[in-house]
């Protein structure tokens, strides 16, 4: 199905080349009339930011996704391209993988959690594109706890909460850092190396690994990392799509990256999941988010801000704030 899928969409696939790119007609019988206004269209696979942005410069193509957030101001700059941006639908976050020692014990996870200088990885990573997360999803998605607060950044207790886990002189651990940009995550890199400093200082030992991207989630989704960077873009606007899908215990195998299966948490999302009253789903959702706050399966970094540089001969383009790029009712002057 992905080399040769069927549809009734806007645009028809011709032809993949691996790495390189993916072509794309325009569907002269789509059944909305207007909507299709490019007669070809052609994702060209750029891993590289700086390279993506130089083809834009250029004139190579003609809409770039995932800026780097240092490149943004010279963008605005330029007068040949525009850069539309949107507050982001989406979560980055650290997952523990709660199966696994110590990260199953509740004490360590919340030492890991307020030894991290959220502040700093914020201004380093994000660079002014971002905003602090608290809770397993964005504030504008209805539901949202808005008492919710971190626990305040204390390497000294943190340290404290260790000793008394069992811990004294800290421990191993193996973080994961996404080897691609992710609008939830402009550099994981870098943030993985800020953890690790971090975490040194409550004698937390850390070592980065990676793997290519495919590999990454599929490692992921069968447990094998301790603690991983992750994150995700909102499907829907429904809480279920974020407290359930990562969180829930039927999503300990698919996007539940920290294999926690908490059964009162659990209750509440599928008493929330089975009803159509807004008052008992958003009372159901609110619990569940305080006891995800007091459990600590993962730890909430950062709301990206989405930036989408484009020809300033684009006309008709919106970001989809779930995260696709669309391309109906898309033109070039």
């Amino acid at each position: 199905m992905n080399l040769y899928p069927v549809g009734t969409g806007p645009f028809i696939f011709r032809s993949y080349t691996k790495d390189d790119s993916i072509r794309f007609d325009g569907n002269p019988d789509y059944w909305k009339p207007g909507v299709v206004r490019i007669s070809k269209l052609i994702f060209a696979i750029t891993v590289d930011p700086a390279v993506r942005l130089q083809k834009l410069k250029r004139g190579e193509c003609q809409v770039m996704s995932y800026p780097r957030p240092g490149d943004i101001p010279a963008v605005k700059a330029d007068a040949s391209l525009a850069i539309p941006s949107q507050v982001g639908f989406n979560l980055g976050y650290i997952a523990y993988n709660n199966t696994k020692k110590p990260l199953d014990n509740l004490m360590v996870r919340r030492a890991l959690d307020m030894s991290i200088n959220k502040k700093a990885i914020i201004e380093s990573v994000y660079q002014g594109a971002g905003q602090a997360a608290t809770n397993p999803m964005p504030p504008t998605q209805w539901g949202y706890d808005k008492n919710l607060k971190d626990a305040p950044y204390d390497v000294d207790k943190a340290k404290a909460l260790l000793k008394e886990a069992g811990y004294p002189d800290g421990f191993d651990l193996t973080l994961w850092a996404m080897p691609v940009q992710r609008p939830y995550n402009p550099n994981a890199r870098l943030m993985a190396e800020m953890l690790q400093a971090d975490w040194a200082k409550i004698g937390v030992k850390v070592k980065i690994a990676t793997y290519e991207w495919g590999e990454y989630i599929r490692r992921g989704h069968s447990g094998e990392h301790e603690a991983m960077l992750i994150g995700w873009t909102g499907d829907y606007g429904d809480p279920d799509n974020w407290l359930g899908v990562l969180l829930g215990c039927d999503a300990v195998n698919g996007s539940n990256f920290s294999k926690w299966c908490y059964k009162p948490y659990d209750d509440l999302i599928r008493k929330g999941r089975g009803t159509t009253d807004l008052a008992e789903r958003t009372k159901a959702y609110t619990e569940a988010q305080e006891i995800f706050k007091d459990q600590v399966p993962f730890t909430p970094i950062a709301h990206s801000t989405v930036y989408q540089p484009i020809s300033k001969n684009v006309t008709g383009f919106k970001i989809d704030p779930f995260g696709p790029t669309q391309f109906m009712n898309v033109g070039l002057k």
